[in-house]
């Protein structure tokens, strides 16, 4: 069996187009989306429209990530990030919102031996593998945030937008990166292909060049702060 995952697409239809060309070409036997798809400054709207599009063809699991969250409260005067979820509210149908809002926390693939989520099994919120200095987390930390999780042979997760594995025992947990908003330098589209082969579960991290330009000028000229969304997703440098 093989099982596509991606995730942290935030709003970029560019990235998102290239990773579901990439996964397409491997013919997996199931997708998954990691969560956090919309929130972000590249057509967020197409990306909306895409990642629709592939969960009718491909029958695409998703699980709700943070921001997923935040995109289906109502704003108030003390939301959050108000100034990007006004953009975001503009740009995005109501459907769009409410769907991201309401999906599942987790979810289960291969007989219940893969367990997904966004951040932790317990929390969207949540870094699973990293602490609370943006260190990767030691191996208890990480085994007492799996709770009942680790039941799974294989964990994966998003949120942390870096792509690491480790074997804890018998499970293997693995962050699969993100479609976009990268912090490491390269502005490549990650996701990650899990293979059973004789019963034993294999990770593979792809890395998908994609027409950054053409999202960073769209993000420009049409996104709430426009260019430092532009500038992180041509340098894949966060700023500030």
């Amino acid at each position: 069996m093989r099982i596509a995952l991606f995730g942290d697409v935030h709003g970029n239809r560019f990235a998102l187009d290239a990773v579901a060309q990439d996964i397409e070409s491997l013919s997996p036997d199931a997708w998954v989306n990691l969560g956090d798809g919309l929130f972000g400054g590249a057509d967020p709207a197409g990306a909306w429209q895409l990642q629709q599009q592939l969960r009718v063809r491909h029958h695409v699991l998703e699980v709700r990530g943070n921001t997923d969250e935040r995109l289906a409260q109502p704003l108030a005067e003390v939301t959050e990030k108000r100034g990007w979820l006004t953009w975001l509210h503009g740009v995005l149908p109501e459907e769009a919102r409410r769907h991201v809002g309401g999906l599942a926390l987790t979810g289960r693939l291969a007989d219940g031996e893969v367990l997904v989520a966004h951040g932790s099994p317990s929390s969207a919120w949540e870094y699973l593998l990293l602490d609370d200095r943006g260190r990767w987390a030691e191996d208890d930390v990480v085994r007492s945030r799996l709770g009942g999780a680790d039941s799974a042979r294989v964990v994966v997760v998003g949120h942390s937008h870096l792509e690491h594995v480790r074997q804890l025992g018998g499970v293997t947990v693995v962050n699969a990166g993100a479609v976009s908003r990268q912090d490491d330098g390269c502005p490549d589209a990650r996701w990650v292909l899990l293979e059973r082969v004789r019963g034993r579960w294999n990770v593979s991290f792809r890395r998908v060049a994609y027409d950054v330009e053409a999202a960073a000028d769209w993000a420009q000229t049409h996104a709430h702060h426009g260019d430092r969304e532009a500038r992180q997703l041509r340098t894949g440098r966060k700023n500030g």
